[in-house]
């Protein structure tokens, strides 16, 4: 499929979680990955100034070893994290370049845009700079990821109508999720005409191991295919798709997906019958019915994070999974300079404005016995 000039096939090579040695990127087992996605005839590769290790192993693995033409490959600049002059928030991007060898990039992405993270992009104006760059040929494709709400999503789109397509977190799971909002933030992004390319089809993972009852409709309808195949089509079949991005941390992942992405056709009405009986099973799991519309957190006098200390109960609800909630919870509430649930005094203010009638307390109570230290 040709989107923006080029031809991409629809999986990507998510570079953030590659195999690990001794604690360190496996390059031997990275450099078979490569080959073996190349050879499959798959051609985009995604990795980030943030992902520890990750620009440089894809230079010894692919920079190095492919002429530059053969490949497309993406990075990204994130000017919100320790960057407190536009200089310093440039020279991520030549320390990408040094760290690739690349050359120039096919994608260039502002990384992970949405609440307080925008700004940063807005104050250094890497607005302009970005279209310099993609002027001087160190860039070909100008975009950014995104991690917030379609509001949010719409009035960036709105303001800089010159980037050309956004990287979404998209999947089965999170695509009315209230919390995550997939969906909604990929309407706006085909309203707005911009192509898409998916991240986290498999959910980190998650979805690679659902809940019993979900992994059994998928096994019911086709006991041979991996019941992540169903995550990544999912995502792959939808309109305005770029690519679908892979965080492929072993060579059995990597031959699994090439499987069934190599020739990928849409979604039989039978397939997406089963999908959408997969969503309805999950959605009947009971969870906390947090909408995060953050009323409680409006009213809370310990400034605790509640609705994320909620997505993150959830997690560990719905995958068992203690490691990823405990994340999502350092994320979601620590990353965001909020107070955990432990420190919740019983005032009961934040009931009193839930349009759920969520027993907040109640519920933070849980989430420090299981997530609290």
């Amino acid at each position: 499929m040709s989107y923006l000039g080029e031809e991409i096939k629809k999986l990507g090579f998510g570079l953030m979680r590659l195999p690990q040695k001794d604690g360190k990127i496996d390059i031997e087992q990275t450099i078979q990955m490569v080959d073996k996605f190349l050879e499959a005839g798959f051609t985009y590769f995604d990795t980030a100034w943030a992902y520890a290790g990750s620009e440089d192993a894809i230079r010894q693995a692919l920079v190095e070893r492919y002429p530059r033409e053969k490949f497309q490959l993406a990075t990204k600049n994130a000017a919100w994290i320790n960057c407190k002059t536009r200089e310093e928030a440039i020279q991520q991007f030549e320390t990408s370049l040094k760290q690739t060898g690349a050359g120039y990039f096919d994608f260039y992405l502002l990384h992970n845009l949405g609440e307080g993270r925008t700004k940063s992009f807005d104050d250094f104006d890497m607005w302009s700079w970005i279209l310099e760059m993609k002027a001087e040929g160190k860039i070909k494709h100008a975009g950014f990821s995104f991690h917030s709400t379609p509001e949010e999503l719409d009035e960036i789109l709105t303001k800089h109508p010159e980037m050309e397509f956004v990287q979404l977190q998209i999947n089965y799971a999170d695509w009315e999720n209230p919390s995550i909002q997939s969906k909604a933030c990929y309407e706006v992004a085909r309203k707005h005409g911009k192509p898409v390319i998916i991240m986290e089809p498999v959910k980190g993972g998650m979805l690679a191991n659902p809940p019993e009852q979900v992994a059994e409709v998928f096994k019911k309808a086709n006991p041979n295919a991996s019941v992540a195949s169903w995550a990544i089509k999912f995502a792959a079949n939808l309109d305005g798709v770029i690519t679908v991005l892979s965080g492929m941390s072993n060579i059995e992942q990597m031959e699994d997906n090439i499987s069934y992405m190599k020739d990928f056709k849409k979604l039989s009405e039978d397939e997406e019958k089963t999908i959408k009986e997969a969503q309805n099973v999950l959605k009947n799991i009971p969870i906390i019915p947090c909408t995060t519309c953050n009323y409680c957190a409006k009213v809370c006098p310990m400034n605790i994070g509640i609705s994320g200390s909620f997505t993150a109960m959830n997690y560990l609800t719905l995958y068992k999974n203690k490691d990823a909630a405990k994340h999502q919870e350092g994320w979601l509430v620590g990353g965001h300079g909020l107070k955990s649930a432990k420190e919740c005094i019983k005032c009961g203010r934040c009931e009193g404005v839930c349009p759920q009638h969520i027993h907040i307390r109640d519920e933070l109570e849980k989430v420090a016995q299981e997530l609290g230290e």
